[in-house]
């Protein structure tokens, strides 16, 4: 496949992913792996046998603090780039997030048949290859963005009882909305699960797609480069 792209076609090196759009990526990547180990050991601690004083062997209290920490960075981590959508180059806008022309939902159909039925389908594949994100990845990075507000709201929701600073107490109302904390604390781990399985499938389909497309698919997210051809730049072509 990539030969066959490679022949048929003059590529240029572009700049699609700016450097705010990359800190994001791996700031967003670090935090989800520091919550979600600080979270599961959070939720089941284990038993450490020692015969230290209780003063001198704080590590549990040590793994919520990096929890806490990591939890505000992740916030503003959030914050940014959600103004980035606004600012940044069509590629980090949210309107290209949001499939609102046919092509675009054919484009989610070809990524379909691509990802999940394996289809091969070597004509489609110039024609619908995305230059940014394809369009089922968009879709599925909205979702992702919901799923980090729900991990917001219930996380500070938690934490807000035993916090003296401002910032978590205006999240003090979740858990009286979802039913108590109980409820509150299990959708948060719940929502933890989902964010791995996630990681597990986007990093598989990134290195697939590197492999499928031959267009520095994975390291674009460290350069901010990929190859696009030269003609789709010539007509403007988003996709």
């Amino acid at each position: 496949m990539n030969s066959y792209l490679s022949k048929t076609y003059d590529f240029k090196r572009v700049l699609v992913w700016e450097l705010p759009v990359r800190i994001f990526h791996w700031l967003n990547a670090f935090c989800i792996l520091v919550l979600a180990i600080t979270g599961l050991i959070i939720a089941n601690p284990p038993v450490l046998m020692s015969t230290a004083e209780a003063v001198d062997s704080y590590w549990f209290g040590t793994v919520r603090m990096i929890h806490f920490i990591t939890a505000y960075v992740f916030l503003l981590n959030f914050v940014v780039r959600i103004y980035w959508a606004f600012n940044g180059n069509y590629y980090s806008s949210w309107r290209a997030f949001i499939p609102l022309k046919k092509k675009q939902w054919e484009n989610i159909k070809h990524v379909l048949k691509i990802d999940i039925l394996v289809q091969n389908e070597e004509k489609q594949v110039l024609k619908n290859i995305s230059v940014g994100h394809n369009y089922l990845a968009s879709l599925s990075y909205i979702l992702l963005f919901l799923l980090a507000l729900v991990q917001i709201f219930t996380g500070f929701g938690l934490y807000a009882p035993t916090s003296g600073w401002w910032l978590p107490k205006l999240f003090s109302w979740v858990p009286y909305l979802i039913g108590d904390e109980m409820t509150t604390r299990f959708i948060h781990h719940l929502a933890t699960w989902l964010f791995v399985i996630f990681t597990l499938v986007h990093v598989y389909l990134v290195f697939y797609h590197d492999w499928l497309e031959g267009r520095g698919e994975s390291s674009s997210m460290i350069s901010g480069y990929k190859f696009v051809r030269k003609e789709r730049l010539k007509k403007g072509k988003h996709i």
